[in-house]
């Protein structure tokens, strides 16, 4: 796995900047990229909230507009499901089959575990087969799938339990900009028959390795306990993945092994941050990313809240500075500390440019 010792120590700031280079917040792609790239260039796009979909690629794309990931679904170029984490996420269509092999097993160990004790008699991979059973002639909104599956004995538990066993995608209108409830339900194999991916189906061990390529390119230098917290996956897997890549190998100032990719970009800490907006649950932002300190953790209570559990933020020098939301026509941001007149010319140029986002 190691191409370079001895080891050389990253600074929080340097991991800040890799961090902001490769996902696009550096420097958005530029025009013309496909946002199939751009989405697999991030790691997927954290879409619980279907709107976050489209900021995440306004905020990343030189040239984004709604329409275009409306019809990139449409065309069953990005996939919405439940995968990392048991999560929903937005993925390009050649990287949905790898990621399902790569993460089946440990989601439905994962699923029996949590659930212990608290839906009592249900067997999930019979849910699974019900599921299937019950979308075997199409698509259905989320309300006649819980019917349907009630009338056969299975609680309302039982349909998200039950669909790590059943590969479910939602589809579109559900989970658009204009429909935002994830509400649609078809059988993956239905949407995106598997015969498609090109060189067949991957096995667990192929998909592993898809995600730890996707995640280093996405938010490396990065531990491999990094990894395995964000795929939602055993130590163990992720640590026998990393063996079989070739990765460089660095340590971060706590003195802990990091890996990467040999070719993924390490710009110079003293690299310019410019302003940029973030949506809900950006994965930016979550705890395996927390070497970076894009949020630094006194403003971490203030973005992962009781209600609505998180909220939309913007980024000044690589760092969260304040919150944004959209009210009366206009994006409202609110700095957590006093801004210098240019950095707050700056936030309120971005803030000016993503109302106009809203209402084009």
């Amino acid at each position: 796995m190691a191409i370079d010792e001895p080891l050389e120590t990253l600074s929080v700031r340097r991991l800040n900047r890799a961090l902001l280079a490769r996902q696009h917040l550096l420097e958005p792609a530029a025009a013309g990229t496909p946002l199939t790239q751009v989405i697999e260039d991030v790691g997927g796009l954290q879409t619980q909230y279907a709107p976050s979909a489209y900021y995440s690629l306004f905020t990343r794309m030189a040239r984004f507009e709604r329409a275009y990931l409306t019809r990139a679904m449409e065309a069953r170029q990005v996939i919405h499901g439940t995968l990392m984490r048991a999560t929903i996420h937005s993925v390009s269509a050649r990287d949905y089959w790898p990621i399902v092999a790569g993460i089946r097993r440990a989601r439905q160990e994962w699923i029996k575990r949590v659930s212990g004790g608290r839906v009592e008699d249900v067997d999930f991979a019979a849910a699974g087969d019900a599921l299937r059973d019950v979308l075997r002639d199409g698509p259905l909104s989320a309300r006649d799938v819980t019917r349907l599956m009630a009338e056969r004995g299975f609680p309302r538990e039982s349909v998200g339990r039950g669909s790590m066993w059943a590969d479910i995608v939602r589809i579109p209108p559900s989970g658009t900009w204009e429909r935002r409830a994830n509400d649609l339900y078809e059988l993956a194999e239905h949407w995106l028959p598997p015969e498609t991916q090109p060189g067949g189906m991957p096995d667990e061990a192929d998909g592993i390795k898809l995600l730890l390529g996707r995640y280093l390119r996405a938010f490396g230098p990065a531990r491999v306990a990094d990894f395995a917290n964000w795929a939602g996956l055993p130590p163990p897997s992720a640590a026998l993945a990393a063996r079989g890549m070739l990765l460089l190998r660095f340590r971060d100032e706590a003195r802990r092994v990091l890996v990467d990719l040999p070719d993924a970009p390490l710009p110079p800490e003293d690299t310019p941050a410019p302003v940029r907006f973030l949506p809900v649950w950006d994965a930016t932002l979550l705890v395996h990313a927390r070497a970076t300190q894009i949020l630094p953790e006194a403003y971490r209570p203030l973005i992962f809240t009781r209600t609505p559990q998180s909220v939309p933020c913007f980024i000044v020098d690589g760092q969260v500075a304040g919150t944004w939301r959209y009210d009366s026509g206009a994006v409202v941001t609110d700095a957590f500390t006093a801004l210098p007149a240019s950095l707050r010319r700056a936030v309120d140029a971005e803030a000016a440019r993503l109302t106009q986002f809203h209402t084009t």
